[in-house]
């Protein structure tokens, strides 16, 4: 079977992670692209990306320095967009309307204009041209098993989906380009991680959200490099002292679905003491509190005086409840001793190896542009809504009736 030829656009440390998980795919005896080209604005940056493949991989890609020499080779038939969020819709329009299949990271653009330009995009583009959105954290086993149970009823009808994560410091997330307006903020860069597993485990689209936006640390500073310190330590060494920030860091919502599930959303990397950071599942038959994302804890389901965990559960739930790549990837769905880069790159692993298999078969991605455009409209809805003081719609926000909050980030990224 020929593999799929694939260039991987942004070298930075979200690109690594995608070389990591080619890497993840291959050991793992799964079909994995043809990494070809890697191409960066940076030329030292796209040379460390192609050492790091061909360790990865066994084949070591070639450099290219633009997008538009990528598209004039005929022999690159997808494009892997791991940039920053704010220039994702000046690759992937070109790309999808060259007929190339495009995998885009989260996410899908930092405004609604953005994402309805992908889309358009991907709307004129060759027939069976591919788009999919790169959203890992419901790949994993503990989600997986959480919407298998929803789905069997065992839980009874759903009340409420809740993920909370707050605590931190004044520490500079990531990277210093989360932090800024109109870059794409830390809100909605996590942000639709939640909107997205909300969407996957109740089974259904949002329809309406209130919620708010806000900046909690106005100044952030440079601090230790925790997470993932190998990849993001470079991208933070020239970082400045300090940053004063333009973009939400904090984001609140309260959602409600097509099928009259509430999900709340509240993410607040901020306060000092203890951190809060869970998600609960509340039925009228019983509960699940899932594990944090790419942590490889168990999760529990407490039913009338029962309480299940991943291995109980899975003898209960019908047989192919985790599928074989989800199998070859994860092995034991529990497991929490596994260090994070080897979890976070095998959840990367999963939505690279789902978006090749429908390039193959001719089919959707699990996780297609418009869901991508979905997850941001709910984080971008949450913040417009703070702005009205009124509930925000997933119509008015997909047909751009809504954009006053965000008017003045299409103008500097070129949308208005």
């Amino acid at each position: 079977m020929d593999r799929l030829p694939l260039a991987l656009v942004g070298c930075g440390p979200m690109g690594r992670r995608h070389i990591r998980a080619l890497g993840t795919l291959r050991r793992a005896g799964l079909d994995a692209p043809d990494l070809v080209a890697v191409c960066d604005l940076d030329p030292a940056i796209a040379a460390r990306a192609a050492d790091e493949a061909e360790a990865q991989t066994g084949r070591r890609p070639r450099i290219v320095r633009s997008l538009d020499d990528l598209l004039a080779d005929d022999g690159v038939r997808a494009i892997d967009i791991a940039t920053d969020p704010a220039g994702h819709h000046r690759l992937a329009v070109p790309a999808l309307l060259a007929g190339r299949h495009v995998l885009c990271e989260k996410p899908l653009s930092i405004t609604m204009r953005g994402c309805r330009a992908i889309l358009d995009a991907h709307d004129a583009a060759p027939s069976g041209t591919v788009l999919a959105t790169q959203e890992q954290h419901r790949r994993g086993p503990a989600n997986r098993i959480a919407r298998a149970v929803i789905a069997s009823g065992m839980i009874g009808a759903v009340h409420l989906v809740r993920t909370t994560v707050i605590g931190g410091d004044d520490r500079i997330i990531l990277t210093p380009w989360r932090h800024l307006r109109e870059k794409g903020t830390i809100a909605l860069d996590n942000g639709v991680h939640f909107a997205d597993v909300h969407r996957y485990l109740v089974g259904s689209p949002w329809r309406e959200t209130w919620g708010h936006g806000l900046i909690a640390e106005p100044v952030r500073r440079k601090g230790p490099v925790t997470f993932e310190p190998e990849l993001y330590g470079a991208a933070m060494a020239n970082a400045p002292d300090e940053i004063v920030a333009t973009g939400e860091d904090s984001v609140i919502a309260l959602t409600r679905h097509e099928n009259d599930v509430r999900t709340m959303i509240t993410w607040l990397p901020s306060g000092r003491g203890p951190q809060y950071h869970e998600r609960t599942v509340h039925g009228r038959l019983g509960s699940i509190v899932v594990p944090p994302d790419r942590t490889g804890r168990d999760l529990v389901v407490r039913l009338d005086g029962r309480s299940l965990g991943a291995h109980d559960l899975l003898r209960e739930l019908p047989a192919g409840t985790l599928d074989e790549v989800t199998e070859r990837l994860f092995g034991d769905p529990v497991h929490p001793e596994r260090p994070f880069g080897e979890i976070d790159a095998a959840h990367l692993a999963a939505s690279i190896h789902d978006f090749a298999r429908s390039i193959r078969e001719g089919s959707s991605p699990e996780i297609d542009g418009r869901e991508g455009a979905d997850a941001v409209a709910a984080i971008l809805g949450a913040i417009e809504a703070g702005r009205l003081g009124r509930a925000v719609t997933r119509e008015e926000m997909l047909a751009l009736r809504v954009t006053a909050a965000h008017d003045d980030i299409d103008r500097a990224i070129g949308l208005a």
